[in-house]
């Protein structure tokens, strides 16, 4: 089944099928010709029990995501930064454990929750890293802060300086 992307405007769980054996299983998880994008790199993230990471975004040359989890169970959230959506604020979560894959359309801010004792999580993105461009909108925002399950995160020292979604409404006139 074809699934086009391109027209998709909110985030999407996608199941891929695993083809189970002695030896482990096997699954697809990027087919041009299913998905209909252009991924132009892959990136990997390995965090620990209680790690949160973002929520990122691009403030320009913004990313469409696969995210994929290889390894472990996470909390992935995200939330709807383009002004004119009707869905814009909106904030969705996702319980991703391994072999799941989110799509996360441009416009999203991202981030997640490392559930399990590691996780291991592929980025596959349509845009390259935009260093100048990136930005974020804080974990502790009061929009997400009661979504977290842990009560004492693992988060970088960027993640710490990351702003408020009200911040981001002031600042920002259109993503």
């Amino acid at each position: 089944m074809k699934i086009n992307l391109k027209n998709q405007k909110v985030p999407l769980k996608i199941k891929q099928s695993k083809y189970f054996d002695k030896r482990g299983y096997f699954q697809e998880i990027f087919l041009n010709s299913k998905f209909n994008l252009k991924i132009k790199f892959t990136a990997v993230a390995k965090s620990k029990k209680n790690v949160i990471r973002g929520l990122h975004f691009q403030k320009k040359n913004q990313q469409t995501k696969l995210i994929h989890v290889t390894e472990g169970k996470i909390l992935d959230v995200v939330i709807n930064l383009k002004k004119n959506s009707k869905f814009f604020g909106k904030v969705s979560r996702f319980i991703l454990n391994e072999g799941d894959i989110l799509f996360v359309p441009k416009f999203y801010a991202h981030g997640y929750e490392c559930l399990t004792k590691k996780c291991t999580i592929f980025y596959h993105l349509e845009k390259y890293r935009d260093a100048m461009n990136e930005s974020g909108i804080s974990f502790k925002d009061k929009k997400i802060v009661n979504i977290w399950k842990t009560k004492k995160p693992i988060v970088s020292k960027r993640d710490k300086t990351l702003n408020s979604f009200k911040y981001f409404q002031i600042k920002n006139k259109s993503l």
